[in-house]
């Protein structure tokens, strides 16, 4: 798949989460005002904080995707960490105010009573029905260009379909058994849900941002291609970082220094391919030395 082609996909995707997320923050605005229910509030601003996150993810795909320029010689990738942890700031004080207003309404006594469950229950299958067609297309994407923004935008959508039938729960326990309590209790999952999400969110942005490695599965992938290659007698300083979608990947490989620097060019650029083949989200950097070269001693020392 061309990396036009990539792009496309990724952008259909971010397009379709920003527009589903719209339609359910208007019609559960609307369910909210005929029913007064607190699950469907917390559903709300759920489906607000889903349309600020998908026009953000929408906005860093955009921007991710531009080519490296003069001022931004590694790209713009980590764009897309800075715009998580923004979101990560608003996501957990939505979580915090609706569960302040969950457990006010547990200790003021009887509830107020939910009115039109019916019109409340259609509100929240719709919400299923779109959520569930969004993440189908989101794994059809994410396997076709393995982009993580669109990956974690289906893993918070798929989350979303918890507090959704939580609510579609609480409506139908008030409408058959008056059971209004059940509602501020799902609001309490709905924003332990959001909490949890949003520090996942911001723990995998921070780690970008500070340089964090890949994963051991991944160095280690990488390590046993370069290991295999032929014509590669060793490597060493194998080192990872990521921005963004993009990790990028410094490595030094030792070979037959009597060689020609054309063999040695061919030999390290196929070693590259062989190691975006496997990894396509990477960027990788190799250096050559000469096997068995003794390393100077004011050269930094390996890690």
């Amino acid at each position: 798949m061309s990396q036009s082609d990539s792009h496309r996909l990724n952008l259909s995707a971010g397009l379709m989460s920003a527009g589903v997320a719209l339609v359910l923050v208007l019609a559960k605005l609307w369910a909210l005002a005929a029913t007064a229910s607190l699950s469907i509030a917390a559903s709300l601003a759920d489906s607000a904080l889903d349309l600020m996150v998908s026009l953000a993810g929408l906005a860093a795909i955009v921007y991710a995707a531009k080519p490296a320029d003069d001022d931004h010689a590694f790209g713009h990738a980590s764009a897309e960490d800075l715009a998580a942890l923004g979101q990560t700031a608003v996501i957990l004080a939505s979580a915090a105010v609706i569960a302040w207003g969950a457990v006010a309404r547990l200790l003021s006594g009887p509830p107020s009573p939910i009115t039109s469950e019916g019109a409340g229950i259609a509100v929240m299958v719709l919400s299923i029905v779109l959520t569930a067609g969004l993440v189908l297309w989101q794994r059809r994407v994410v396997r076709a260009t393995g982009n993580k923004v669109v990956a974690a935008d289906r893993l918070h959508y798929l989350g979303d379909l918890v507090p959704n039938v939580g609510a579609i729960l609480a409506l139908a326990a008030s409408a058959l058994f008056g059971l209004g309590q059940v509602d501020s209790i799902v609001a309490l999952g709905a924003a332990a849900m959001l909490a949890v999400g949003a520090l996942r969110i911001g723990k995998g942005a921070w780690d970008a941002l500070m340089d964090r490695s890949a994963s051991p599965e991944m160095i280690a992938g990488i390590a046993r291609i370069a290991a295999s290659y032929p014509g590669v007698h060793g490597y060493h300083d194998l080192k990872t970082r990521s921005s963004g979608s993009v990790v990028f990947v410094n490595l030094h490989i030792e070979l037959d220094g009597s060689q020609s620097l054309d063999a040695a060019h061919a030999i390290g650029a196929g070693l590259r391919r062989a190691i975006l083949r496997a990894y396509p989200q990477t960027d990788v950097m190799i250096h050559k030395d000469p096997v068995g070269v003794t390393p100077h001693p004011d050269d930094p020392r390996r890690t």
